[in-house]
């Protein structure tokens, strides 16, 4: 799906890094079935601000700050196609991107066996919000633009909504000076176990506001940063999460009890190849960070004591991941986020191009 950003915007977003903390990427988007090239293909890097359309040649160019991304390419009638790629890759590689047509049959299938709900937005249009968005403080200040692309399912015997999106998302984080374009895959919430689940592949857009909000998102932005998820994982990276304010547990293998993690940096834990920290730990990883108090919405809506001093996170990990420089890793889709980083939901992330004030 080509993407509703401005091609200046998106040009400009490529030119913003210091040479030498940076790498580049080059290829060429081409049709899979005929080889000919696709002018005005979506290419950009997931969760950050860096993207740009292929040109008449289907060729594009991107500078990235060191570090690791997911490089998405889409374009109208197309499967979306994502590539993981790094710091490690060579500037002399071309990507070849070569983009399959979309089944319009298995679309038809789904649809044609579901029953679309008329009135969905009214229905489920809030519910949508405080599950994707979020119901933060800064969730509060976030709309989304364009509701009316948004399509409702629900399945009676399987107990099950599903929600799907005709376009791009638009949405306005006037707490944080953002612009989202949301690639909104699918979005799944399961009454019956009460849980949501959703893919898609976000690009930010900086709102370009006065020196007084520009100010004010500088402070909403490291407010949001602290303590998240984000800033979790380069501190682990950085060999900072003690100064930093976190404290780790690991459940016992034997009686799944939480213990603390003395050493995050064992040589049986944390290792380090080209650069990359691999994390060898399998089992729930509970992190509690110390430097912020929980907010106390998350509190009331928890029904915790609003006496509770520390923020109290933690990740189901199957079977360890990768952190890179710049936060990001992998395999994300294998983790599962729970406490308070699951209810800091799209309101309050922060691209991977982010980095606080020093």
């Amino acid at each position: 799906m080509k993407s509703g950003i401005t091609l200046l915007f998106l040009l400009l977003s490529t030119a913003v890094f210091s040479q030498d903390k940076t790498f580049t990427i080059d290829g060429i988007v081409t049709d899979a079935k005929t080889g000919l090239p696709l002018t005005g293909a979506s290419v950009f890097c997931q969760n950050t601000t860096v993207g740009t359309l292929s040109k008449e040649n289907g060729g594009f160019h991107l500078r990235l700050a060191n570090g690791g991304y997911d490089l998405i390419v889409s374009y109208t009638g197309y499967e979306t196609q994502s590539l993981r790629i790094g710091k490690d890759h060579l500037d002399s590689d071309t990507i070849r991107i070569q983009l399959k047509e979309q089944d319009k049959s298995l679309e038809q299938a789904v649809v044609t066996g579901s029953a679309e709900v008329a009135d969905g937005w009214n229905q489920y249009g809030q519910f949508f919000l405080d599950h994707f968005i979020g119901t933060t403080p800064n969730a509060a200040r976030c709309t989304l633009d364009n509701k009316e692309v948004l399509k409702f399912y629900f399945y009676k015997k399987r107990n099950k909504l599903r929600i799907k999106a005709t376009a791009d998302l638009q949405i306005t984080n006037s707490a944080l000076g953002y612009k989202i374009h949301y690639q909104l895959d699918s979005f799944v919430h399961e009454y019956n176990t009460n849980v949501s689940t959703y893919s898609g592949y976000p690009l930010f857009e900086e709102i370009q506001g006065t020196p007084e909000q520009q100010e004010a998102w500088k402070d909403s932005r490291y407010t949001a940063y602290v303590g998240s998820r984000l800033h979790f994982l380069r501190s682990w990276y950085d060999s900072t999460l003690q100064t930093e304010g976190f404290v780790l547990e690991v459940s016992d293998s034997v009686n799944k009890k939480m213990k603390p993690l003395e050493d995050p940096y064992s040589g049986k834990i944390y290792s380090v190849d080209s650069g990359d920290a691999q994390i060898d730990i399998s089992g729930r990883l509970r992190i509690s960070f110390t430097g912020q108090l929980p907010d106390k919405k998350y509190l009331q809506e928890n029904k915790f004591p609003l006496t509770t001093k520390v923020q109290i996170s933690a990740l189901d990990i199957p079977n360890g991941f990768v952190i890179q420089e710049n936060g990001y890793f992998y395999d994300q889709s294998e983790i599962t986020n729970m406490g308070y980083w699951a209810w800091k939901k799209l309101a309050e992330l922060l691209p991977y191009d982010y980095n606080p004030p020093q």
